[in-house]
């Protein structure tokens, strides 16, 4: 028995995870598995039960999110740069869904290939080592800048605004935007504390931050869905989502914060307080479904309706990672202004 506990507790040293990480950890796969067996269950009742494509829907949804938290559960008992090298392949397959969306010219291969094999695998090598100084600013500053030049040196003039602004902006949001999620781990954060009326450095790990986050941008999706369907009534911009509601957004984003403080008072994973963490998870959400509107708008710019297949019958990963996208950057940005020692 002392040879078990003393592994485990070598276990905890050496990786990501804590006790009460392994908790929350636990506890969302269980509820993820429970709702995929509801949902196949529900996918072999009669049809007189519900609307099987909403059914159909749901499952996806369930199976996309069980399916990166399995890997991201794994990545996270080993080393940092373990769960940094699962987002790279996130993003860099999310990347190659948001370029081949339109067809491109032959004057954009090659800024493509400094795109794919400069850009994305540097900026993850960055965040790996800590170097927010320059992860935080090789891509919005010299990658936007390179992209116009690299194409301009081609000759190739026509739609020369519009091919540009695409790269631009899926490196942004695909690779940009979604390395801040695992920089989450490198933080060194300070939490407040009554007893000294001060602010302390924050003993936790930091896998409870990152997992913190997945989950709630996790919960606002579903909890978006369910309320856009049971109580949405005034849609927000039919043209852009037919099924986004404004009942939807407000009623996901006060049950997500609600949420984020449940959480934080039951299994401290954050250094913020059980209202900072219901602020953050309420930002989150927000962030998280203005990330689905955004990226709507484009599937309806460019016609289609999902981003690729990354697994038959499903949509594309960028279409499961969207809110993660664009929630990670604000996340982390304003937990590391908050809460970062000085």
């Amino acid at each position: 028995m002392n040879y078990f506990i003393g592994q485990i507790t070598r276990l905890f040293e050496t990786s990501l995870l804590d006790l009460r990480t392994v908790v929350l950890l636990a506890s969302v796969l269980v509820t993820l598995i429970i709702l995929a067996v509801a949902g196949q269950i529900l996918k072999r009742q009669p049809e007189t039960w519900g609307d099987q494509s909403i059914i159909r829907t749901f499952n996806n949804r369930v199976t996309a999110w069980l399916t990166i938290f399995v890997i991201l559960t794994i990545s996270m008992t080993m080393q940092r740069w373990v769960t940094v090298v699962f987002f790279f392949l996130i993003s860099f397959w999310a990347l190659r869904e948001f370029i081949t969306m339109t067809p491109t010219r032959r004057g954009d291969h090659r800024t493509l290939f400094w795109v794919f094999f400069l850009f994305t695998p540097f900026q993850y090598i960055m965040v790996a080592y800590d170097w927010y100084a320059v992860y935080s600013i090789i891509i919005p500053v010299y990658a936007s800048l390179f992209i116009p030049g690299r194409i301009a040196f081609t000759g190739d003039t026509k739609r020369f605004l519009e091919r540009t602004a695409k790269i631009q902006f899926g490196l942004l949001i695909c690779v940009y935007a979604l390395s801040h999620a695992p920089a989450l781990l490198f933080l060194k954060l300070s939490q407040w504390s009554p007893d000294q009326i001060s602010r302390v450095d924050w003993d936790g790990k930091p896998a409870g931050l990152l997992l913190f986050f997945i989950a709630m941008v996790q919960l606002s999706d579903m909890l978006l869905f369910a309320w856009d369907r049971l109580i949405g009534k005034h849609v927000i911009a039919p043209s852009v989502n037919n099924t986004r509601t404004w009942e939807g957004l407000i009623g996901a984003a006060c049950c997500t914060g609600l949420a984020g403080m449940l959480v934080q008072l039951a299994l401290p994973v954050t250094p913020f307080t059980w209202y900072g963490a219901g602020v953050m998870a309420l930002l989150i959400s927000v962030m998280g479904s203005s990330g689905k509107m955004t990226m709507s708008a484009i599937k309806r710019d460019r016609g289609i309706k999902d981003y690729g297949t990354l697994v038959q019958g499903h949509a594309g990963v960028l279409d499961r990672i969207d809110s993660v996208c664009f929630a990670a950057p604000i996340f982390f940005h304003v937990t590391r202004l908050m809460l970062e020692r000085s």
